[in-house]
């Protein structure tokens, strides 16, 4: 399985790009987000890689940065969503709004996406919404100083603030959001419980 991509950019198209890799060309298929980023041809680049295998192919999927590989592995789990599609729902929504619309059941932010309807928005936000803990837990930076009496300058709190925030939630309702968890469950409550908790506060 390849993991990413480390080369000189040799060909770069609407959808996709070919990364040379030591006279190897590698045709990733990407977002327009990851696209957009991409340094000229000829320039050295990296991508993370998603390698999906068929009995007749074998597509590898390109991503400039971890959050947007985590989403298009989150997206892929649902039903009617395969990995062209999760695609075109990236290119349409950056990971951090695209969390907070899973999160607000903003089904017209998802059907922006080519391919995405009413239907298949209202059902990837049924079946992703439990699972938005684990993908904040993942992508959560270190911790900063908060200033609430509730969440530590440092630990579990400050994860799932920070977490939360990686998914488009300010940072008010975040921090309101995760003193309420910290109440529930008490300070030395695990990040992912906080997140949880946090995601249950902000959805009522």
């Amino acid at each position: 399985m390849i993991a990413s991509l480390a080369g000189i950019v040799e060909h770069i198209e609407d959808d996709a790009a070919v990364i040379d890799v030591g006279g190897v060309g590698y045709l990733a298929f990407c977002s327009t987000r990851t696209i957009g980023r991409l340094p000229p041809v000829g320039s050295s680049a990296r991508l993370l890689i998603e390698t999906h295998v068929r009995e007749d192919h074998i597509h590898l999927y390109g991503f400039i940065d971890a959050a947007e590989r985590d989403w298009f592995r989150l997206l892929t789990t649902v039903q009617g969503v395969g990995a062209r599609l999760a695609l075109s729902i990236l290119s349409a929504v950056a990971p951090e709004p695209l969390g907070r619309a899973i999160l607000t059941q903003d089904q017209a932010a998802l059907s922006q996406a080519d391919g995405v309807g009413p239907r298949l928005a209202a059902r990837i936000i049924n079946e992703l919404r439990d699972k938005l803990g684990s993908i904040a837990s993942s992508t959560a930076p270190s911790p900063a100083a908060l200033p609430n009496e509730r969440v530590n300058r440092a630990g579990p709190a400050a994860d799932a603030v920070s977490a939360l925030e990686n998914l488009g939630i300010g940072h008010t309702e975040a921090l309101g959001a995760i003193a309420a968890a910290t109440h529930r469950f008490g300070n030395e409550a695990a990040a992912d419980v906080l997140i949880k908790a946090g995601l249950e506060e902000l959805a009522r």
